[in-house]
């Protein structure tokens, strides 16, 4: 399993790991969208997706401040941000091409008045990444960030104001029976798929886990594989958990390989971390038992100095088919692996390609053998 990102700015990163075309209704401006009657779905077109690209609407798209006033000025009043890194998602349509974006209220510099803000061509599969269009916002950009009230924000710009607010899960706890004898609770995850998890650190072992949270309603389908009633996949979003032998719980074990190629909303939970919810030194504490080599290195987010990069937790596999998956239940039900061994079965090792349970501890270093030896009388 990796541990870092790659060191570009941590912003810019994240940035582009998002790709609106899938947009979740509620995450983010969608234009063309049909409005729903209280209580009913959004209702999307084919046409309206087809005369948005054929309309070719000119933007002001190299200049960010215009750009910014452009997306403020199509927001209502109030917005909701879900997910747990604090991103509100958009997309809007550009010369016939889908760009997407987001405004970002990072809990390291929002209370010092900053505000990210990026926009970039909609990433594919089948081209490169086009550059990304990023800027820091604050006063002295004539942008004016207030904090209102806990988890609550306006953002002002010219005559336009947008108030933000944070999701607030601060009261969101795992049931006792949902943690291990050797878990620590880190706090919860609200991913931009919808998704909520408990995000669990296993002292013992030393290794994460994400944890369906099952205490509301989740917003998917999940469907058994065929040959197996413990690995269970998301209709929706693809994500794949295995239903634990020991605990009455789900973990995470696999994300669509395909999504995660194009950083679309079903990504993964790896980029959607409990920031606002993270108590004292508990995550920065887990990460140094995982990696000490990193005493000193990073802050109580896993944050290097600077920002450039952020210490990964993506315990879960890339699939591309059912198979990858049933290495999973092969290692949970193999008798050679040791019951004290069972958890480490969730966690998929990128360089070995194997369930970290499985790969043979290591060899014990030689010593050079004597030509001789003396025997004690």
């Amino acid at each position: 399993m990796s541990c870092h990102r790659a060191s570009l700015p941590q912003w810019l990163v994240r940035a582009a790991m998002i790709m609106a075309a899938t947009a979740t209704a509620g995450l983010g401006v969608t234009l063309g969208v049909t409005t729903a009657r209280a209580g009913t779905p959004q209702f999307y077109t084919n046409q309206s997706s087809v005369e948005d690209a054929v309309a070719a609407p000119s933007l002001p798209i190299t200049n960010p401040m215009a750009m910014f006033s452009y997306v403020l000025g199509n927001l209502p009043e109030r917005v909701k941000v879900y997910p747990t890194e604090n991103y509100y998602y958009f997309s809007f349509t550009h010369d016939h091409v889908r760009y997407a974006g987001n405004i970002r209220l990072d809990v390291v510099d929002r209370d010092q008045g900053k505000v990210n803000f990026a926009y970039y061509v909609d990433l594919a599969e089948w081209k490169d990444q086009d550059p990304i269009s990023y800027i820091l916002l604050d006063q002295r950009n004539g942008v004016k960030v207030e904090k209102l009230e806990p988890l609550v924000y306006r953002i002002s710009y010219g005559t336009r104001s947008v108030i933000f607010e944070l999701n607030d899960l601060s009261k969101v706890k795992p049931p006792p029976s949902v943690l291990g004898a050797d878990e620590s609770y880190i706090g919860p995850v609200f991913d931009e798929s919808a998704m909520r998890f408990f995000l669990i650190f296993n002292r013992k072992l030393k290794l994460f886990h994400y944890v369906l949270d099952e205490t509301i309603a989740i917003a998917d389908q999940l469907i058994p594989i065929p040959g197996s009633e413990r690995i269970l996949i998301g209709k929706r979003t693809g994500f794949a958990y295995y239903r634990d032998d020991k605990i009455e719980r789900k973990i995470l074990i696999g994300v669509f390989e395909g999504n995660s190629r194009v950083n679309n909303y079903y990504d993964g939970p790896f980029d959607q971390l409990p920031d606002n919810f993270i108590e004292g030194e508990t995550l920065r504490e887990a990460i140094l038992a995982v990696d000490p080599s990193l005493t000193g290195k990073i802050d109580r987010y896993g944050i290097s100095p600077g920002g450039q990069d952020r210490y990964l937790i993506a315990p879960y596999r890339h699939y591309r088919s059912d198979d990858d998956l049933v290495a999973f239940e092969r290692c949970a039900t193999n008798k050679r692996v040791p019951a004290a061994r069972y958890y480490e079965c969730f966690i998929y090792d990128e360089d070995s390609g194997m369930q970290r349970a499985e790969i043979p501890p290591p060899k014990p270093k030689s010593r050079p053998r004597p030509k001789t030896s003396h025997k004690h009388l």
